[in-house]
C-alpha cells in the first residue's frame, strides 16, 4: 500500500503519517531527509526522534540519492518524511541537474516502494501565489509539485493533513488506525 500524506507547515502530518504506519503493523524504517545544518534544522530532527522513540521505528538518514540507497530491506513498512526536503537537497546539491530533479526522486520513491509492503510518503502543500516567487523557487515548487502529482496518482490513499485532521482525498482508510 502507498499512502501519500500532505499538508503545510505544522499541519500534523508527521504525526498522522506516524499513525497510519503504526497501524501498517511490522517492521518499520523511517527515512529522514532533512540535512542537520543549523540550529533549527537540528532542534526539529532532535523533536522528531524523541518523537519516534517510543513508536518502534528504526531511523535512517538519507539527504539524496534515494535511489541508490539500499534501503528498506526487510522492512514491512518505511516511511519517508519527507519529500520536500529530498526534493530540495536533490536540486539545490553542488553540480546538480535542476531539469531532472523530479525523474530522479521518482525513481528513488518508485525504488523504494518496490522493497517494502507499505510506504507512507510525507510531502508539503505547495498551492499558493507561485507568482511571488524567484526562478529558483519556481523550478522546485515544478518538480516537487510533478512528484506530487505521481504520487497521488500511484497511491491507494492520499490524506491531507489540517489542523492535525485527516482530510481523505482518495480512496479510504477505514480500518485503518480505527
Amino acid at each position: 500500500m502507498l499512502i501519500l500524506v500532505i499538508g503545510g507547515s505544522a499541519s500534523g502530518k508527521s504525526a498522522l503519517a506516524e499513525r497510519y504506519c503504526k497501524c501498517l503493523g511490522g517492521s518499520m524504517l523511517y527515512i529522514a531527509t532533512m540535512v542537520p545544518e543549523g540550529g533549527e534544522a537540528m532542534e526539529r530532527i532532535e523533536r522528531h526522534h524523541r518523537q519516534r522513540a517510543q513508536l518502534g521505528f528504526n531511523t535512517l538518514e538519507c539527504y539524496r540519492d534515494l535511489a541508490r540507497a539500499d534501503l528498506a530491506r526487510g522492512y514491512d513498512t518505511a516511511l519517508l518524511e519527507c519529500l520536500g526536503n529530498l526534493t530540495a537537497n536533490e536540486m539545490f546539491a553542488d553540480g546538480a541537474d535542476r531539469d531532472s530533479t523530479a525523474e530522479r526522486v521518482w525513481t528513488g520513491v518508485t525504488a523504494l516502494h518496490s522493497r517494502v509492503s507499505n510506504l507512507v510518503l510525507v510531502t508539503n502543500n505547495i498551492s499558493g501565489a507561485a507568482e511571488q516567487y524567484k526562478e529558483e523557487m519556481l523550478s522546485y515548487l515544478k518538480a516537487l509539485g510533478e512528484i506530487n502529482r505521481r504520487a497521488a496518482q500511484m497511491a491507494q490513499v492520499v490524506v491531507e493533513a489540517v489542523c492535525g485532521l485527516p482530510i481523505i482525498l482518495k480512496g479510504e482508510v477505514n480500518g485503518l488506525c480505527s
